[in-house]
Order: structure tokens, then C-alpha cells, then sequence
């Protein structure tokens, strides 16, 4: 249980440090000095794959593109005016699904200069947060326009651009980076923790919490392009389709997280049905919305974000219903994924692409998973500490109850049920090599006499001192117990009959010789005692019957003695062996 603590205020500790330095990075970074193109206000225009550059004036100004999906889309952006007069410009355009895309740079003195990427091939110019970056050349003059040409692009809607210079890029590149590489690493610690965890407590909730940070880093890793330090030929369309099946599934896993946390009956069992299907479609829908490259790809995504936020609303509802029910692990987590609910609702109804360095809505989710991630790790760990205190208490007390029923109250001896349990499994190894064991009932001679004349209480303190007395003599060869009344057990092991008689005897006139006086009057006590040896694989009735009939003896001939069964025979046929006080 302390390591167990220790663990989890470490973990704590880490998870806390990593979060507070990442949003204090975020807080302390001024916001982006980059200008945004708006591909929807671009001259452009559409041409058949392969076919030449379209000439200049058959650029259109005014209305939509349309029929560009499997064709060449030109994108022409004014810079005039822009203050970029010594040419140092960055153009930057987020991954988005597309065959191939080239980037020309047109100078005011007529000059131009291009570079081109394609699907599976971004060369040096991937940057993280899912972008592609262009350099213009230093030239004498300005940059009068920019042509962006698209093959087979998905939507235009799906376009984000923008214009830097070189200083800022390099800092945004620094900047996201370390962002980004922070909050994966806190979706990766949790994932880690949260596996262990439901291996440890055997709990739903963080196997699925676990697999949503799992997911998540995934996701994460893909959409930063860090992937690409593995496996460049994964550039372009095929990391844009993983990152819209990832981001679907990671829906369907954060809400069995979400759903399955709360204990059974703490909400509705519809309401907890219903998010739990809502993000199975999702989830579902997520497959084919990955392939999509043609039609109308936004109205595709528009549904899905709108199951997200009735998903949203469906898991929120799931929360405070269980919540005012004075359910406690729906008031530990309704905080955890507040934050995650409240960003993913903020993206689908908030423009944020400018946000962040240009690392927009998606870098915003990751950081308000990777927080989400530190509050339900330490709140797991909470509830799974509190479930282990309450487990091992459980287990003592039952031990406890275990041990009570097993023990004789008053003397603290084994009472009969224990004894048996005891020496069960000594008579098991009844085929076992040396002596056979002995089992001795010790009965305390006219004890009701003692009760009627001196009273009980003082009968109880007899029974006390010899419970003592024959607990100093239990070891490994001897187990004692009290059966009730005045009626003592013990079985002894590794004795012969000449040293079980001796070991009795001993016992016999140990207790004759105490003194058990509570009064001024002297209180003597004596004890008969019976002896049966076990005899081949006999049970422990039949050794008992043989015992109490050899006890039998030793009070029918006179008390205070002890009597051995040596031949099993009925008494009164010189069936026993006796040692006597007087």
C-alpha cells in the first residue's frame, strides 16, 4: 500500500510538472504575427491534370471554384501590400488531402520561383503541427502574388494558409514542438498508468480511459507529421485519413471512458446506452468519412461534428445525472472531462485555426486531452487507493471474523470448529512414517461443583488459568483447544505411548499442584484426562470415540488420572492403561 502511494504521488508530481510547464509556455508566448489567406476570396481556376499553366487573365475573381476534385485547382492570393517587400516569406499551408501541390512565388519585377510537394513525398518542407512550408527566396524586390496549384485536392474548405517571415516560422517551429512533444508524452504516461491501473483494480473505465490516451497519441503523432521521422512515404492524404479515423475512434473510446466510470445504476440505463450508441456511429462513420476525396466532403464532416456535440451533450447528461445522485466517481470525473468536452465543443462551433502558433483546433484538443488526462490519472489513482484501503479492510475484518470463529471467547483457545481445522491436515498424512498421533481430552473433575459453591465467574477464572497453562505446551507437535464447557483437546504428534502417558501425567499433576484460589479458602482442582493413539487412517470421529470412552474410565474409576486406550475393546475388559494421583 505505501509503494502503491509513493507511486502515485510521483506519478502525480510528473504529470503536474510536465502540464503546468506546457501551459506556461502557452501563456507566455505572444500571439502569431501571421497573416491568413482566405482561399475562398482567391482568384482562381480549374484545368485538367497535366495540361500547361493556366495564363493570368483566365484566372476567375469572383464566385466558388467547383469541379476540382479530380482535376488542377490554381489558387492566386494578391500580396500587395503586405509589407513584404525584401521577398523574406514563408508560406504555409496545413496538410489537407491532396495528390500533389506546387507553390509559386511571383516577384513584382516579373520574376517566379516554385517548389512542389506530393502525397508521400514533403521533402524538407513538413513542419509540425501539420503544416508544409514554402520559403521565398530573398530577390531585390517584393512579391507581388503567390499561385498555389492543387491536384486533385478534397475540398477547399479544408485549406488553411497563411504568411510568415522567417523568424517567426522558425519560433512557431521551436514553439509547437516542444508543445506538442509535451502533451504527447503526458497522453503517453496516462495511457501507460491507466493500463496498469485496470490490470491492478480489473476496472473498465481506465482500460477504455487508457486505450482513448493510447488513441489520442496516436492521433497526435500523425497529425504533428512526427511520424515522418519514421516513415516519410506516409505524407499527405494517407496521415490526413488516419487522423479522421483515429479522431472518430478516440470519440467512441473517451465515452465508454466516460459512461463506464460511473458505477452501475449511478445514470440512466438509457441515457448511458444512448451516448454509448451515438459514439459507435461515430466511431463507425469515422471508416468511410477517412476515405472520402470527392463529393461533399464538409456536409460528411458537419454530420459527424454533430454527433459529436449531441455525444457531447449525451455523456455530459450521463455526468450530472450521476453526480446528483452522490455518485463519487462521477464528481471525481465530470471535472477531468469537462475540459476535453468543453475544447472539442469549442472547435465545432468556434473558429480556432488561428490559435496556437497555427496548431488551431487540433493542437488545442491535444492539450486539453493531455490535461484531461493528468486530472483522471490522479483521480483514478484516488478512487483505486480508496478501493484497495476498502478491500484490505474488508479482507481484515473478514479475517478477523474468521479468526473469532474459530476461537473460544473466553480462554482465546481454538474452539472445536478451529481445532478441527488445525489438525485436519496432520491426519491427513495419516501414511506418514514415526508415531501415530495421540489425541487427549482433558476434562476438569466435578467443575459444577466449583460454579455452585465459589460461583461462576470464578469458574470462568479456572478456566482461564488452565487454557494458560495448556497454551505454554502448544507448538508445532501440540495444538490445543477448549470444546466447550470444561472439556479440553489436545493433539500431540512425534510421541511414543510411554511419552504421550509421561507428557499427561505431567499435565495432570501440573494442574492438581496450581493454585486456583479467589478467595481466603484454598480452591483445589484436578483433572481426568482420556487418551486414544490413532490407529491406521482412522478419522478424527472415530480417534474422538475412543478418547471420551478412555475419559469415561478415568472418571468412572475415580477422577484425577489418566487413562491410555490400548485396545479399542468396551470399557470394563482391561481395555486401558492408567496413571493415577491418589
Amino acid at each position: 500500500m505505501a509503494i502503491d502511494m509513493f507511486l502515485t504521488a510521483a506519478l502525480r508530481q510528473l504529470i503536474l510538472a510536465v502540464a503546468l510547464s506546457s501551459l506556461a509556455l502557452v501563456a507566455a508566448t505572444p500571439v502569431s504575427a501571421e497573416t491568413r489567406l482566405d482561399a475562398g476570396r482567391a482568384c482562381f481556376s480549374v484545368s485538367r491534370i497535366g495540361e500547361p499553366p493556366v495564363a493570368p487573365d483566365r484566372f476567375e475573381c469572383s464566385g466558388e471554384p467547383s469541379d476540382y476534385q479530380k482535376a488542377r485547382l490554381a489558387l492566386r492570393f494578391d500580396l500587395s501590400g503586405l509589407g513584404n517587400a525584401r521577398g523574406e516569406t514563408v508560406l504555409k499551408v496545413h496538410n489537407s488531402r491532396f495528390d500533389r501541390l506546387q507553390a509559386e512565388f511571383v516577384y513584382e519585377d516579373g520574376s517566379r520561383w516554385d517548389e512542389t510537394v506530393t502525397s508521400g513525398d514533403y521533402h524538407s518542407h513538413w513542419r509540425p503541427g501539420g503544416q508544409i512550408a514554402f520559403e521565398a527566396p530573398v530577390r531585390e524586390t517584393g512579391l507581388s502574388h503567390v499561385v498555389l496549384r492543387l491536384d486533385r485536392l478534397a475540398s477547399t474548405g479544408l485549406l488553411r494558409i497563411s504568411l510568415t517571415d522567417r523568424a517567426e516560422s522558425s519560433a512557431q517551429f521551436t514553439l509547437l514542438a516542444a508543445s506538442i512533444g509535451a502533451a504527447l508524452t503526458l497522453l503517453l504516461i496516462g495511457a501507460s498508468y491507466n493500463f496498469g491501473l485496470a490490470v491492478a483494480s480489473r476496472r473498465r473505465f481506465a482500460f477504455w480511459h487508457g486505450a482513448w490516451a493510447l488513441c489520442m497519441v496516436a492521433w497526435g503523432a500523425i497529425w504533428s507529421q512526427f511520424h515522418l521521422f519514421l516513415w516519410p512515404a506516409m505524407a499527405g492524404t494517407v496521415s490526413s485519413q488516419l487522423c479522421t479515423a483515429l479522431s472518430c475512434l478516440a470519440v467512441t473510446l473517451a465515452t465508454a471512458g466516460a459512461v463506464l466510470a460511473v458505477a452501475p445504476g449511478g445514470t440512466p440505463d438509457r441515457l448511458g446506452k444512448a451516448a454509448l450508441a451515438t459514439a459507435v456511429v461515430i466511431g463507425l462513420l469515422g471508416l468511410p468519412l477517412a476515405f472520402v476525396r470527392s463529393g461533399p466532403i464538409l456536409a460528411y464532416a458537419d454530420l459527424v461534428g454533430g454527433l459529436m456535440v449531441l455525444d457531447l451533450l449525451l455523456v455530459a447528461a450521463c455526468l450530472v445525472m450521476a453526480w446528483r445522485r452522490g455518485n463519487k466517481e462521477a464528481r471525481m470525473f465530470a471535472a477531468g472531462w469537462s475540459v476535453p468536452m468543453m475544447a472539442l465543443a469549442l472547435v465545432q462551433l468556434v473558429d480556432t485555426d488561428g490559435l496556437l502558433w497555427g496548431g488551431g483546433s487540433q493542437l488545442l484538443v491535444l492539450f486539453a486531452s493531455a490535461c484531461q488526462t493528468v486530472w483522471l490519472s490522479v483521480a483514478a489513482s484516488r478512487t483505486h487507493l480508496r478501493l484497495r484501503i476498502e478491500r484490505d479492510m474488508a479482507r481484515r475484518a473478514m479475517a478477523d471474523a474468521k479468526n473469532l470463529a474459530r476461537l473460544d471467547p473466553l480462554t482465546g483457545l481454538n474452539n472445536r470448529r478451529g481445532f478441527f481445522e488445525a489438525v485436519g491436515a496432520v491426519l491427513a498424512r495419516g501414511g506418514s512414517k514415526g508415531p501415530a498421533p495421540a489425541l487427549l481430552l482433558v476434562d476438569i473433575d466435578h467443575f459444577k461443583s466449583i460454579n455452585d459453591a465459589i460461583g461462576h465467574e470464578a469458574g470462568d477464572r479456572v478456566l482461564t488459568a488452565i487454557a494458560e497453562l495448556l497454551a505454554r505446551r502448544q507448538d508445532k507437535t501440540c495444538t490445543v483447544a477448549r470444546f466447550g464447557g470444561e472439556e479440553f483437546a489436545i493433539l500431540v504428534t512425534g510421541m511414543t505411548a510411554f511419552q504421550i502417558l509421561r507428557f499427561a501425567d505431567n499435565l495432570r499433576r501440573e494442574i492438581g499442584e496450581a493454585d486456583f484460589s479467589t478467595g481466603p479458602a484454598p480452591l483445589a482442582v484436578t483433572a481426568s484426562i482420556g487418551i486414544a493413539r490413532r490407529k491406521g487412517d482412522e478419522d478424527f470421529r472415530a480417534l474422538y470415540r475412543r478418547a471420551d470412552a478412555a475419559l469415561y474410565l478415568a472418571k468412572n474409576q475415580g477422577r484425577d488420572r489418566v487413562v491410555l486406550d490400548q485396545d479399542g475393546a468396551p470399557p470394563g475388559r482391561g481395555r486401558a492403561l492408567a496413571l493415577t494421583g491418589s
